[in-house]
């Protein structure tokens, strides 16, 4: 299978950033697109109070914005990669990663970490993994294992971590 398009959802959690740095591999294998999305959830509204005031939505898109130029601009100094593209979708990100973004942006594989959520907010919401591969058009590959494909309840180490 020859991959034209990888999508990486990232949400500053270690096992995105471990997905991340399996993707660069296989999108430099692949001569493939690099798309890196961060999606802030309109749907969080309701934990400020139902409203969310321009100040914080231009906090958010500022903070996700230098994430993920931080993030593009270790994968250009650290791989053969130049078709690196930045997305910030608002939205629901069950329906942004798993529908909505890889019917816009052709996108046959998505890359993503087996979670960025705590058992609470899992139960709260629901899985955005469970949800994206029952749903996606795209091939999904659900990253569970460090980068020497050790299982990662050890201390995850990324090579693009941007945050403690």
């Amino acid at each position: 299978m020859n991959y034209q398009s990888v999508l990486v959802p990232l949400d500053t959690s270690q096992l995105a950033e471990l997905a991340l740095a399996k993707a660069v591999a296989v999108a430099e294998r692949n001569n493939a697109r690099l798309d890196l999305l961060s999606v802030i959830d309109t749907h969080q509204s309701n934990y400020y109070g139902g409203l969310m005031s321009g100040d914080l939505v231009n906090k958010l898109v500022d903070d996700a914005t230098q994430y993920l130029a931080e993030l593009s601009d270790q994968v250009k100094q650290t791989s053969q990669l130049t078709n690196i593209e930045t997305h910030i979708r608002f939205g629901n990100p069950k329906s942004v990663i798993g529908i909505e973004f890889p019917h816009d942006h052709q996108t046959d594989l998505i890359m993503m970490g087996a979670t960025g959520m705590n058992a609470w907010e899992r139960a709260l919401t629901g899985s955005v993994t469970d949800f994206v591969t029952k749903n996606s058009p795209a091939d999904v590959l659900v990253v569970r294992t460090d980068l020497d494909n050790e299982p990662t309840e050890k201390a995850l180490t990324s090579p693009y971590r941007t945050s403690e």
